[in-house]
């Protein structure tokens, strides 16, 4: 299985590699993963490790016990993540900005001073600086948003562009579009490019 056992300890040692040893910080660190609970347990030292190395980096976290960071993403200083947020992929959070709960981002970047409002959802997505998104967005692949920008509750975007200022308040679906700077969409509006194929 390409696993080393203790047993093979003895082994190496009698063909001359020696004995030696070592102290680990934390047991978690060789901790064997045979099952689902051993997987869970492994999971859990690893989010536990994350979370405390961001939080000594001046990251502020509600609820650390429901927040879960993979090992690739990027925070600056002062972001502020709330209970059960997950941040995946190639993720990129800048200063000042706030994640709220419920959160699910993967691949994305949000700008300095921007609010995740809860439950949003980020793919592939790009967000600038001191812009507000959500409650209840979607913000699909593809998607750009600019600076000091809203995209409000139940708002969905899907290979779109809304430059600085640009606003969605709410109930929209904006796919394949591209929004000038600080145009407003009313209340539910539907524009997208779907050919069939």
């Amino acid at each position: 299985q390409g696993e080393f056992y203790l047993t093979d300890l003895v082994e190496v040692a009698a063909n001359g590699g020696g004995a030696h040893g070592w102290i680990l910080p934390d047991a978690g660190e060789m901790q064997g993963v045979n099952n689902r609970q051993d997987l869970a347990a492994a999971s859990a030292f690893l989010q536990r490790r994350i979370n405390a190395r961001w939080m000594n980096e001046g990251v502020t976290m509600i609820d650390p016990a429901t927040t879960y960071i993979e090992s690739t993403v990027v925070l600056e200083p002062d972001v502020v993540l709330a209970p059960n947020v997950h941040l995946r992929g190639d993720t990129h959070v800048a200063r000042d900005a706030t994640i709220d709960t419920g959160c699910v981002l993967t691949n994305s970047s949000v700008g300095q001073g921007t609010h995740l409002l809860p439950h949003c959802v980020l793919s592939d997505s790009k967000v600038a600086s001191n812009s507000s998104i959500g409650p209840f967005a979607h913000l699909r692949p593809g998607s750009n948003v600019g600076n000091g920008c809203k995209v409000g509750n139940f708002v969905e975007l899907k290979k779109s562009t809304m430059e600085d200022g640009a606003k969605a308040g709410h109930l929209s679906y904006i796919g394949d579009a591209r929004v000038g700077a600080r145009a407003n969409i009313g209340a539910g509006p539907i524009t997208c490019n779907y050919d069939g194929k």
